[in-house]
């Protein structure tokens, strides 16, 4: 039976670990479309970074209402569920420093990558 977990709980499952998470957006025709992401908080604000070109991006520039499940491969397998809308922040001037971030942990396995045509996003609205 899942237990809902406190603040501090939430707060460290979050960021003590590098973590993906999956997230489900809806399609034009209403059907879901589900991918990883890597992502960080920025203060209540799950902020991932994605290209505006994707099929992710494409879905929430239409459609906003996302869906997260951030999950524990290894016993007692802990999970978060996140409903919400997310939020493209055009413009950013803030984009480096968030890519630069979010992607550390890729980044030192295979070397920086460009951040042309990426956009970053955040999910504004906790929900679950």
């Amino acid at each position: 039976m899942a237990q809902q977990m406190t603040h501090e709980e939430y707060r460290s499952f979050m960021l003590d670990l590098a973590r993906t998470a999956v997230l489900a957006t809806v399609r034009a025709d209403g059907r879901p479309h589900a991918a990883p992401i890597w992502f960080d908080l920025d203060d209540k604000a799950l902020v991932f970074t994605t290209g505006e070109s994707t099929v992710k991006g494409r879905n929430m520039r239409r459609d906003p209402r996302v869906s997260l499940c951030i999950d524990e491969e290894e016993s007692p397998f802990h999970f978060v569920v996140i409903e919400g809308t997310s939020e493209l922040t055009a413009g950013d001037p803030d984009l480096l420093y968030w890519a630069t971030r979010i992607g550390a942990a890729t980044w030192a396995q295979t070397g920086p990558m460009s951040t042309a045509g990426a956009t970053r996003w955040k999910v504004s609205c906790w929900c679950g």
